[in-house]
């Protein structure tokens, strides 16, 4: 299914390690951006869903891409919806972007058959089944709390302080 909310998880769990370093809302955007060739696949009845977007070259010029167009758009969020923020750099903008497209494939990699993660060079896929679905789904829900209560926690300490 594209745009799937399970691939926000460790994207959680990095926000909470990387602070102000990584941005999560362009990480976010990336796994958008991702999901657009499924989603069109989908709709016109393709035999493979996960091209050549999927593939490290696909993830590194939908990354670049997410960072450059993620920074000012997450920024104009953040102003509009007045919510207070550190400075938000282009460092953090290409951080969430390209870990964003990079843990997309890997993720993706494990779980769909048609996925050439080492495209043009090699048509195999090492990761499928590396370990189950259900695992993989059950370590994203596991990372996305893990990040969530390591946030939740630094906001209450920083109330306190």
């Amino acid at each position: 299914m594209p745009f799937t909310p399970i691939h926000l998880g460790p994207g959680l769990a990095l926000k909470a390690i990387g602070g102000r370093h990584f941005s999560f809302m362009v990480f976010g955007g990336a796994q958008v951006l991702m999901d657009i060739e499924p989603l069109i696949g989908i709709l016109r009845g393709w035999a493979v869903l996960h091209g050549r977007t999927h593939s490290l070259i696909g993830a590194l010029l939908i990354g670049l891409l997410a960072g450059a167009i993620g920074k000012p758009i997450s920024a104009a969020c953040l102003r509009w919806l007045r919510i207070p923020h550190a400075p938000f750099t282009w460092r953090a903008a290409f951080a969430g972007g390209l870990i964003g497209t990079y843990s997309h494939v890997l993720l993706d990699a494990i779980m769909h058959y048609d996925l050439q993660p080492a495209w043009p060079w090699s048509p195999a896929n090492p990761l499928l089944r590396w370990i189950s679905v259900d695992a993989l789904h059950l370590w994203c829900v596991a990372l996305g709390g893990f990040g969530c209560a390591v946030l939740a926690a630094r906001a209450a300490w920083r109330r306190l302080e």
